[in-house]
This record gives C-alpha cells, sequence and structure tokens, in this order.
C-alpha cells in the first residue's frame, strides 16, 4: 500500500511537471521583446513545487521499492548493509535513483532559467525521468516485449503531458495565462496529439500484457477496459471542444478570467483517475508473466529460428514501432510543407523531396526488416545495420533540408503577435547548445569516437539486454551520422558553417578512423558481446569468432563508401559554388552592378602614372634600392 501511494504521488507530480513546462513553452502566449523568455517567478512555480515532490517521493520509493520488490518490510531496512543490498536486488530502485536525480536537476533549473530553449530541455529531461521506471517493469517481460516497450516509450509521455497540462490550464485559467482564445486553441491541438498518441499505445500494450487472453478473465484486463472507457469519455469532451474551436465566435472571442470551464475540470479529473487506474496496474501481474517464455524471448521479445539468409531477411518483419512512427511523422509533415509552398506557387526541389522519403525508408526498412529482427543475434547483420543507420539513413535525410522546408512553409510573426513555430524555430537553431553540437571537433569526435566508445567496451552488451537500450544505440548512431552529414553536405545552413577546405578535411579525417575500426575488429581475439551471444545460443549461430571478423569487414567496407561518396558530393558541390559565385560576378559586372574589377584597374594606372612621373637620381646608378 505504501508502495502505490506513493507512486501515484510521484505520478502525479511528475505529470504536473512536464505538463506545466508544456504549458508554458508551448501554450502559453507571449508578444514583444520578451516573448522567447519566460518569466521565472510566476510561469514556473508550478514546476518547482511538482518537481521538489517528484523528488522527495522519488527519494522515498528508493528504500520502499527495494523492500517491496524482495517481499522484505520495510523495517527489514533498518538493518546495517540492508538498504544496499535490496537496492542492487531489483532494477526498481536503480531507476527511482535516476528519477530522483532528474527531478532534483529540474527543481534546481527552475530555479533560475528563463529561456524558452532552456525549459524545453527541462521538459525533454521530465520525459526522461516519467520513462525510466516504466522501461523496467511490466513493459520488460515477457515475448513480444519490443512491442510493448516501444509503445511505452511514446505512450507514458503522452499520458503525463496530457494530464499536467490539464491541470495545468485548470491552475492558470483565473489569472488569465491559460484562458486566452490562442492558448485554449494550442493546449487543444496539443491534447489531440495526446490523446491519439495516448489511445494507440494503450491499445498496444493491453494486446501485449493480456497476451491473448480476454479482457474480463483478469484483474489487468479489466482495469484495461476502464482506461479504454476513460479515453472514450474524453473523447467525448475533446469533441464538443474542437466543434467549439471551429466556430468563428470562439476564435474570436476575448480572454476570459472567470469560472474555468467545465468540460476542461472533467478532462482533469478523468485523467487523474486514469492515473490511478494505471498504477493499481502496476501492483498486478499481468497475464504475461504466465506465459512460456524462451531465451530469445526473454532478451529479444521474439524469436530467431531460422538461419539469416537472403529470403528470411526479406520477409521475416517485425515492426519497430518506434521508428516507424517517427517517420510516419516526419514523413507526413515534411509532405504537408511542401504542398503548402505549391499552393502559394513557391517552388522546392523534388529531389530533395525524395531524398527525404528515402532516407525515412531506409532507417524503417532497416529496424523492421529481417536485418533489424536478425541483427541482435549476429554481430555482423548488427554491423550492416549500424552502416544503414549510421551512414545511409543521415546521409539521405541531410540533403532533405527539413529545416529550410519548415522555415519556409511556417510564417514568422511580428514583433507585437506572440512568437509561433517559426519563431521557435529560429531560437533553437541560434541556441547556444545547438551552436555546440554542431561544434565540428564535437561532431567530430561523436562520429568516429562512438565506435571504438561502444564496441571496444562493455557498453555494446548491455545495449543488447534490454530492448529500451537497443533503442537508444540506434537513435544515437542516427543522430551522430546525421550531424556529421549535415555540417559536411546538409542542403540546411548549420549554425557553425565550414568552408569547402574544411569540409573536405573533415572527411578525410573521419576516413582512416573508420578503416582502423574494421581492422581492430577483425584482428581482435576476444568476442565482443560473447556472453550475451552465449546466452542466446541461436541454434544457426556457430563460429561467432567468424562472424565477427566479418562484421569487421562489413565496417571497413561500408564505412568508407558512403565516405568517398560524400567526398565527391563535396567537390562537385564546391565547383558548383565556385561556377555559380562566377556567374553572378560576370552578371554583376555585364549590368554595371559591380565596378570593383574596373576600380583596381584605375588603381593600377594611376600607380603606374604615378611612377612614370618620378624624377630618377643622376647621383644613383639604374636598379639601386633607392630607386626600388
Amino acid at each position: 500500500m505504501t508502495s502505490a501511494v506513493l507512486r501515484f504521488v510521484v505520478d502525479l507530480a511528475g505529470a504536473l511537471c512536464i505538463g506545466s513546462l508544456a504549458v508554458v513553452t508551448l501554450v502559453v502566449p507571449r508578444s514583444g521583446k520578451q516573448r522567447m523568455f519566460i518569466r521565472n517567478g510566476a510561469d514556473l512555480v508550478i514546476v518547482r513545487w511538482s518537481a521538489l515532490v517528484w523528488t522527495v517521493g522519488a527519494a522515498a520509493l528508493i528504500a520502499v521499492d527495494a523492500a517491496d520488490a524482495s517481499g522484505a518490510p520495510l523495517s527489514r531496512l533498518l538493518e546495517p548493509g540492508a538498504l544496499p543490498y535490496l537496492v542492487q536486488a531489483s532494477y526498481l530502485p536503480g531507476a527511482w535513483i535516476v528519477v530522483t536525480v532528474l527531478a532534483l536537476t529540474i527543481f534546481c533549473a527552475a530555479n533560475f532559467v528563463q529561456s524558452w530553449m532552456a525549459s524545453l530541455v527541462l521538459a525533454v529531461l521530465a520525459a526522461l525521468a516519467l520513462l525510466t521506471p516504466v522501461l523496467v517493469t511490466q513493459v520488460l517481460v515477457g515475448p513480444n516485449h519490443d512491442l510493448g516497450g516501444d509503445a511505452a516509450m511514446l505512450g507514458t509521455p503522452a499520458m503525463a503531458l496530457w494530464l499536467g497540462a490539464s491541470v495545468g490550464m485548470v491552475l492558470g485559467w483565473r489569472s488569465g495565462r491559460t484562458s486566452s482564445p490562442l492558448a485554449v486553441v494550442r493546449f487543444t491541438i496539443l491534447s489531440c496529439c495526446c490523446a491519439v498518441t495516448v489511445a494507440a499505445s494503450q491499445l498496444v500494450i493491453a494486446v501485449f500484457e493480456l497476451a491473448g487472453s480476454s479482457p474480463f478473465a483478469s484483474p489487468t484486463g479489466l482495469l484495461f477496459l476502464v482506461n479504454f472507457a476513460i479515453l472514450a469519455a474524453l473523447a467525448v469532451l475533446g469533441a464538443r471542444q474542437v466543434r467549439r474551436q471551429l466556430t468563428a465566435q470562439a476564435l474570436a472571442a476575448p480572454a476570459a478570467t472567470g469560472a474555468v470551464p467545465g468540460r476542461l475540470i472533467a478532462a482533469s479529473v478523468l485523467l487523474v483517475v486514469s492515473l490511478g487506474v494505471t498504477v493499481m496496474m502496476t501492483r498486478i501481474p499481468p497475464p504475461q508473466y504466465f506465459v512460456p517464455t524462451s531465451i530469445e524471448q526473454l532478451f529479444l521479445g521474439f524469436e530467431v529460428p531460422e538461419a539469416p539468409t537472403f529470403g528470411v531477411l526479406i520477409t521475416a518483419w517485425r515492426l519497430n514501432i518506434l521508428f516507424a512512427v517517427m517517420a510516419t511523422i516526419a514523413v507526413t509533415a515534411y509532405l504537408l510543407g511542401v504542398l503548402r509552398l505549391r499552393r502559394r506557387n513557391d517552388v522546392w526541389p523534388v529531389g530533395r523531396t525524395i531524398a527525404w522519403v528515402l532516407g525515412w525508408v531506409v532507417l524503417v526498412l532497416t529496424t523492421s526488416s529481417g536485418l533489424g529482427r536478425y541483427s541482435t543475434v549476429s554481430f555482423s547483420l548488427h554491423m550492416l545495420m549500424h552502416m544503414s543507420l549510421n551512414m545511409l539513413g543521415p546521409l539521405l535525410l541531410v540533403l532533405g533540408g527539413v529545416v529550410t522546408l519548415a522555415l519556409r512553409t511556417l510564417a514568422p510573426r511580428k514583433r507585437s503577435e506572440p512568437a509561433g513555430p517559426h519563431e521557435w524555430l529560429t531560437g533553437l537553431l541560434n541556441w547556444r547548445m545547438t551552436r555546440a553540437m554542431y561544434a565540428p571537433l564535437w561532431v567530430f569526435i561523436s562520429f568516429v569516437g562512438s565506435y571504438y566508445l561502444i564496441y571496444l567496451t562493455p557498453i555494446f552488451q548491455e545495449a543488447l539486454r534490454y530492448h529500451w537500450s537497443h533503442q537508444l544505440m540506434n537513435l544515437h548512431f542516427v543522430l551522430g551520422g546525421y550531424l556529421f552529414y549535415s555540417l559536411v553536405i546538409g542542403v540546411d545552413h548549420p549554425p557553425r558553417p565550414l568552408p569547402h577546405i574544411g569540409k573536405l578535411g573533415l572527411v578525410l579525417a573521419a576516413m582512416p578512423f573508420h578503416a582502423f575500426f574494421g581492422v581492430v575488429i577483425m584482428t581482435q581475439t576476444d568476442i565482443i558481446a560473447e556472453t550475451f551471444y552465449r546466452y542466446i545460443d541461436a541454434p544457426w549461430m556457430t563460429d561467432l569468432a567468424g562472424d565477427q571478423y566479418l562484421g569487421g569487414g562489413i565496417a571497413w567496407s561500408a564505412g568508407e563508401l558512403p565516405l568517398i561518396v560524400v567526398v565527391i558530393a563535396l567537390v562537385t558541390q564546391w565547383a558548383r559554388q565556385d561556377a555559380r559565385t562566377a556567374s553572378r560576378t560576370d552578371r554583376h559586372l555585364d549590368t554595371g552592378m559591380d565596378d570593383s574589377f574596373d576600380a583596381f584597374n584605375d588603381m593600377l594606372a594611376t600607380l603606374a602614372r604615378r611612377e612614370a612621373a618620378r624624377p630618377t637620381s643622376p647621383n644613383l646608378p639604374e636598379g639601386s634600392a633607392h630607386e626600388r
């Protein structure tokens, strides 16, 4: 009971923290010179208090769940050495340690941050803190836990964001901060996005945790039905709100400072009840706990019984929900931006659209095809997937110029108007942290050094053991490649642009490190992640050393070929830019817009006339130093 009550308080405080940050950054409109800044005292007061409660509650759960997970009474914690032993005996206390640190960081930072970008970073930290205890509990166990884990990664922050933002809207309504028409419209859009995400993720998690059993056959199934009923009621309230927002009278109405709308209060109450139901579900073992599970399902969530032939790699699909959802959102938003440009008769190169779509197709095919499925049990296939995620996919994505498209599509607001998406994106691009991420030295180290850090240390084996860590590793590969290629041949203008000679030097400097890494893998006698591969013990994987040698060869060859292509593309871009510059200069000279050459020639002629008019001294021989 103590653990359940503390868990409800902690989850509610975390939801209120991230929701209040979302209200501050995305909902409340601000105008004038300070529209990209927040009022630390008024805007973040809820964030500070909720983060403080979050910190204290998570710290208490370290001890409470340490005892609870081991079946020991709380009095056992008073025995010498009992607490450290119980903490390391299960995953959940370690997760609460991470939550405590992150929540404390948010509380301390919320006392002095003032920029919009900094508050957005705090929201990201809050999302990570919310996910930490979820990913090490029920969604980590049983067959298909990879699908349940991906759904939880998307649904948990969305649910907390929805709940916290709703309560934040209620608390800020009477003061007028959240009652303006624009704030209500933004909150409605945010709520709709969260509602769709939560409903879809809950459905996937329900199918996973019920493991084929009837929802009426277990307490977990009945609680899922209660949550779906709450979501249906929220959908009705949301539909009424959207219908009201679509009326011209609602959009043009002045800010209200009176009573809080009943629909908003009802939605907040229903979301709090849903949170309580979810906490109850964490205390009940779901049906998937009792399903017979093989070693492969225990680590991977699925089985890989067949040898990875070419036909199997093509046909043995298993959807990677996280990358599939990311690709769907990215491609849809990009195509809508292109469509918006065409509607106003603006031109956008077709090649960029093709490159962006193909980039995401590569990422989805890599993670959801048989290659993604078998990459966790074969080092050579993993290295092939790594090259695709780190080299090919990002190379195509940076050629899409998504930031340029967004800046051209999103309309900028006047200084007297509230900041919108265009100003938010511009602020992020000009932010010091963004500039630091694009520092050439950092990009080079993260792009090249991650190979050595991940594979030559125990990090790789630990990342293979858990689905969430494996997904985090894949995201790191994509992000590292995107930063490198966007700095070298990207269409978008980076915060720290390099001259072409600097870009060429960066690529040429990376090539030998990639080749040397492949050689290191091929010549290494120790098997990388051998313990993990021995646990999996795939019947067709009989030669781990040979498979690792093949993986090193793939890293060598597949890593060099894209960089050679980048060098060719970079030299081509360099030549085209020089040609455009020369053509522009000639055009300006022909039209009389550039008289720099004429001025230079006039200067030379003047110097020549002065030299000819100077008298030659008769006392010095011709060619003397004085004459020169």
